[in-house]
């Protein structure tokens, strides 16, 4: 499962649950005690220095039972994207700033293992959107860059790769319509399952 942090129906929670890896994303939103094995996070800019400047983000349920941290922005590709994103988008002049060997030095000095995402991801969902018209947009959300990821890296034969909470919707500069198209294109091929009420008819049936 990888859960985004948008509305998950109540009646999800239980598949969630029950699944072998469960991801969240950042402050984890609406994850209460809910199962979480792994939390990406944002390690750039703003998000990542609030999560790492007090403790709020380190002792919420879903940090404290998650047993890996990943880091979904590598440092070395926001390097090369910051002159152009500063000189496009001057407000956004610490988007690239990296946050990654906080992560690290928090995901060592609590036994968790910490992963951080390779360039070539990123590139590859770039490639990958623009077939889908995806406008001026500065980087895909992280969520896009952890389902490929996870298709790419993680995924096992016979695994089966289910989105919950994603609207495809928030900050201005994530091209979310193309996003959405991206993904609804995975799941046309098999690759992608929605949470949806045909997953949870089948689950309820004990499919």
């Amino acid at each position: 499962m990888i859960v985004g942090n948008g509305p998950v129906p109540d009646a999800a929670v239980v598949i969630i649950d029950a699944a072998d890896l469960v991801i969240r994303f950042n402050d984890c939103r609406g994850a209460g005690e809910g199962k979480t094995d792994i939390v990406a996070v944002c390690n750039t800019g703003r998000p990542a220095l609030a999560m790492l400047g007090g403790g709020r983000w380190k002792t919420s349920a879903a940090v404290r039972q998650a047993s890996a941290i990943w880091c979904v922005r590598a440092a070395e590709k926001f390097e090369m994207l910051r002159p152009e994103i500063e000189r496009r988008h001057p407000d956004l002049d610490d988007l690239c700033d990296d946050y990654t060997d906080g992560f690290r030095a928090f995901a060592k000095a609590t036994g968790r293992s910490f992963h951080v995402v390779p360039p070539s991801t990123h590139e590859e969902v770039d490639a990958g959107l623009n077939r889908f018209d995806p406008g001026e947009y500065v980087v895909p959300s992280s969520g896009l860059i952890v389902i490929a990821e996870v298709l790419a890296h993680w995924r096992q034969p016979g695994d089966r790769v289910v989105l919950a909470g994603f609207g495809h919707a928030g900050w201005e500069w994530h091209p979310f319509a193309a996003e959405r198209r991206y993904v609804d294109d995975l799941i046309s091929k098999g690759r992608l399952f929605r949470l949806d009420q045909n997953i949870l008819s089948a689950f309820a049936q004990g499919a």
